[in-house]
C-alpha cells in the first residue's frame, strides 16, 4: 500500500472517528480551552493528510513536479516511495485533491469577504447610532462604544479598530461586578482571537458539508468559545457574577422559563457555573494536550518515514 493510499485512509479516519470520539467524551465542557485545540488539531490532520496525499501523487503522476520536490533528496528516498511506478490513479487522485483545495481557498475567500462585508455593515449602523460629534476626532477609534437603545445587548466587533459595543439598557440592567464580567467575557473572545476560529469552521463546513469533521467544528465551536469566555470571566469576576450577568443579558430573549427557544444554550451555561464540575487534573490535561498534538505528527510520520528509513 503506498504512501498516498495510507494518507487519505488516515485522513478519513480523522474526519469521521474524530467528532464521534470528541462528542462521546465529558470532559470538553469541563475543558473548553483545551476542547477547542483537540478540535483543532483534528482538522489540521485532515487537512495534512489531504495536502501531503496531493503533493505525493503530483510527483508520481508528472516528473517535474517531482524533480522539484525532492531536488535535495538523495535517489535513495525518491525510489523508497516508488513514485514513478505509481500509474495513472496518481493524477486522477491530484486532479481531485487539488480541485478539493481550491474549492476550500475559494470558500475562506468567500467567508472572508462575508465577514468584512458585514462588519462594514455593522460598523455603518453603529456610525448612525452614535454619531460623531462636532469637535470629536474618530480616526483612532474608541474601544469602547455606548449605543443608545432599548435592547440589553453587548457585543465585540472584531477588525480594525476592534471595539465593545454596549446598549444604554445593558448599562441600566447590569451593575457593578455583573457589567465588568460581561466585559470580561467579550474581552475573552477578543484576546483568543475567536472570531477567527469561527470563521474557519463556518467556510470548511459550507465547502463540505458532508465531512463530519468540519460539521462537528462549526457546531462545537461556537458553544466552545462561549464556554472558554464565561471562564475567562469568572475566574476575573467569580462565577456566580457571572451567571448573574448572563441572566440579565439574555432574560428577555425566551432562552429561559419552560418553553425556551429551541437552540438556546445560555441556561445549561448558567447551570455550568453555578454547578461546576471538577477541572481536569494538570497531568491530565497535559495528557490530552500530548495526544491532540500527535494527531497532526502522525501524517507527517507516515510521509517522511519511507525517506528517512532509506537514508539509515
Amino acid at each position: 500500500m503506498t504512501v498516498p493510499i495510507v494518507l487519505l485512509l488516515l485522513g478519513g479516519l480523522f474526519a469521521a472517528a474524530g467528532p464521534r470520539l470528541l462528542s462521546r467524551a465529558q470532559w470538553p465542557e469541563r475543558e473548553p480551552v483545551l476542547a477547542l485545540w483537540v478540535w483543532q488539531c483534528v482538522v489540521a490532520a485532515v487537512l495534512l493528510c489531504c495536502v501531503l496525499a496531493m503533493a505525493l501523487t503530483a510527483s508520481a503522476a508528472w516528473g517535474g513536479v517531482r524533480r522539484h520536490l525532492f531536488a535535495f533528496a538523495p535517489s535513495g528516498v525518491v525510489d523508497a516511495y516508488g513514485l514513478p511506478h505509481q500509474g495513472p490513479w496518481a493524477a486522477v487522485v491530484t486532479v481531485f485533491l487539488a480541485f478539493g483545495g481550491a474549492w476550500t481557498a475559494a470558500m475562506l475567500t468567500r467567508e472572508v469577504r462575508t465577514v468584512r462585508a458585514e462588519r462594514r455593515r455593522r460598523r455603518a449602523e453603529l456610525l448612525d447610532g452614535v454619531p460623531v460629534l462636532p469637535g470629536e476626532d474618530r480616526g483612532r477609534g474608541e474601544r469602547l462604544v455606548v449605543l443608545e437603545s432599548e435592547r440589553v445587548d453587548a457585543w465585540w466587533l472584531p477588525g480594525t479598530p476592534r471595539q465593545l459595543v454596549i446598549t444604554t439598557a445593558a448599562l441600566r440592567r447590569l451593575e457593578g461586578r455583573q457589567l465588568d464580567a460581561l466585559l470580561a467575557h467579550e474581552q475573552g473572545h477578543a484576546r483568543a482571537r475567536h472570531d477567527w476560529l469561527l470563521n474557519c469552521a463556518s467556510a470548511l463546513a459550507a465547502g463540505f458539508p458532508q465531512v463530519p469533521v468540519f460539521a462537528g467544528f462549526r457546531k462545537q465551536v461556537h458553544r466552545l468559545v462561549e464556554l472558554a469566555a464565561d471562564d475567562a470571566a469568572s475566574v476575573r469576576f467569580g462565577r456566580l457574577t457571572t451567571a448573574l450577568a448572563l441572566v440579565g443579558l439574555n432574560e428577555d430573549r425566551g432562552v429561559f422559563g419552560h418553553c425556551p427557544v429551541p437552540t438556546a444554550q445560555v441556561p445549561r451555561r448558567v447551570h455550568r457555573l453555578l454547578d461546576p464540575a471538577p477541572r481536569l487534573s494538570p497531568l491530565h490535561r497535559l495528557r490530552v494536550t500530548a495526544t491532540a498534538m500527535l494527531v497532526p505528527a502522525v501524517p507527517l510520520l507516515v510521509t517522511f518515514g519511507p525517506g528517512l528509513s532509506a537514508l539509515s
